[in-house]
């Protein structure tokens, strides 16, 4: 069964996001990253800037079957027909259909974003619901934003 996280109170969604994405990449993790397309962009051209001495390897979902296959990131509107099955990181506001077929899903909300965190509220009881074994990681009190 899908091991679910929620990050709550991320101060920067996209500077969160890549440093996770980092974080994973570099222990092997294979990643899927879901969200709106002008968010994903975002987050595309963040990859390439937020380090000036790294670069995280990502394709769009929209890529070729090699590249998709090839790439540890994958940045896709929708999880269906991605290669990956390991992490699935949520930037939206919606349930990603498919979640459950990923090892781990983690939900990013945005501190201050009240709409976020009311969607992040009706996730979580989506997910628990279905029996989903849910962690909650608060940034803001670990002080890891």
């Amino acid at each position: 069964m899908t091991e679910v996280a929620f990050h709550f109170n991320a101060p920067d969604k996209l500077a969160y996001a890549c440093r996770l994405l980092r974080k994973a990449s570099a222990s092997g993790a294979k990643l899927v990253v879901t969200g709106e397309p002008g968010l994903l962009r975002q987050l595309d051209v963040a990859l390439w800037t937020f380090s000036p001495l790294e670069f995280l390897p990502h394709c769009l979902g929209t890529s070729d079957a090699a590249v998709l296959a090839a790439s540890p990131i994958v940045l896709a509107e929708q999880v269906q027909g991605t290669p990956h099955q390991q992490v699935l990181v949520n930037l939206s506001h919606a349930v990603p259909d498919g979640f459950e077929r990923f090892e781990r899903l983690i939900e990013v909300v945005e501190e201050g974003d009240e709409a976020g965190r009311l969607s992040a509220r009706s996730r979580w009881k989506h997910y628990a619901d279905r029996g989903y074994a849910i962690t909650r990681h608060d940034l803001a009190a670990k002080g890891q934003n």
